[in-house]
């Protein structure tokens, strides 16, 4: 965990204590054409058992939150109305609630309207990959409503986005960024943020690498930081494989942002992350408690 990093969330009266060790977001899109196949579940007219399935055997395997999203934001995805949109995310809210009311449901969407929604439907958490950028209600909603927000850096539109990944230095460039954004959420009064470097959202590989090499630079704020490689494309076009290969490859990468302070990690595999963050947790309480021997040849 990082020094100075304000340890707690508050999801709805419940407090979330990141002091001990690093939580994990389970994925779960409900769109037909997420990037990662495993992640999608049928949400057809409302018949959303396969989302509750899901979501469960995330909770068994350890996850703290439940990331839901109903917009596909995968280079070349089509563009949905925001009714659609809450058309997709709120039965599958609901449902999973219903089944699994302690669960704390973080609802993906840059839409200041299906935030609200779906904070009314019982989400606990607001994750926007625009950082309040594509919709000028955002922080204004998450302000009202304070609920925990997660502010990831874009540049553009998720349309767009990879045409703008241009930076001098893309460290420093995400930090401005996000501490303008950050600035402005916390003019309004607005307490539990979480920042998104946004691995791979106007992003280049090399970029990403750059960034999670240097992700101790965002000690500067004293927010938790959220992390999301899990089977993103810079992991499988590095290794010339395909997304449905790149779980091993996620691992070694989350185990980095577990070393530099990663508070929370946003994957596909739970129990996977779950098992890198316990791992983790043994190396790093583990130093300087042992007597090492010196052996001499």
């Amino acid at each position: 965990m990082l020094q100075n990093t304000k340890k707690t969330l508050n999801c709805r009266g419940r407090l979330v204590d990141l002091s001990h060790g690093t939580a994990i977001m389970g994925i779960l899109n409900v769109t037909p054409d997420s990037f990662f196949a495993g992640s999608r579940v049928n949400n057809d007219r409302g018949m959303t058992n396969e989302a509750v399935d899901r979501a469960g055997q995330m909770l068994r395997d350890g996850a703290t939150f439940l990331d839901i999203g109903g917009y596909s934001t995968r280079p070349g995805a089509p563009d949905i109305s925001p009714s659609e949109e809450a058309d997709r995310v709120l039965p599958a809210i609901e449902t999973i609630l219903r089944t699994w009311p302690d669960a704390l449901v973080s609802v993906d969407t840059f839409r200041a309207d299906v935030a609200r929604q779906a904070v009314e439907a019982g989400a606990c958490m607001v994750n926007d990959v625009a950082g309040g950028t594509l919709d000028p209600a955002m922080f204004k909603t998450v302000a009202e409503l304070g609920v925990p927000y997660v502010l990831m850096h874009l540049r553009g539109t998720p349309r767009t986005m990879q045409s703008l990944a241009k930076y001098d230095n893309v460290v420093t460039e995400v930090i401005d960024e996000l501490g303008n954004q950050l600035a402005k959420l916390r003019a309004l009064g607005h307490k539990d943020v979480i920042l998104d470097p946004g691995f791979g959202f106007a992003k280049t590989p090399a970029h990403n690498f750059a960034l999670l090499s240097q992700l101790e630079s965002f000690r500067l704020f004293s927010e938790p930081l959220l992390v999301g490689v899990s089977r993103k494309s810079t992991i499988w076009r590095t290794l010339g494989i395909t997304a449905d290969e790149a779980l091993n490859g996620t691992t070694v990468l989350n185990t980095v942002a577990l070393l530099k302070g990663a508070s929370i990690l946003r994957v596909h595999d739970v129990r996977e992350a779950v098992e890198a963050v316990t791992l983790v947790g043994h190396v790093s309480s583990g130093r300087g408690t042992c007597h090492h021997h010196t052996h001499t040849n």
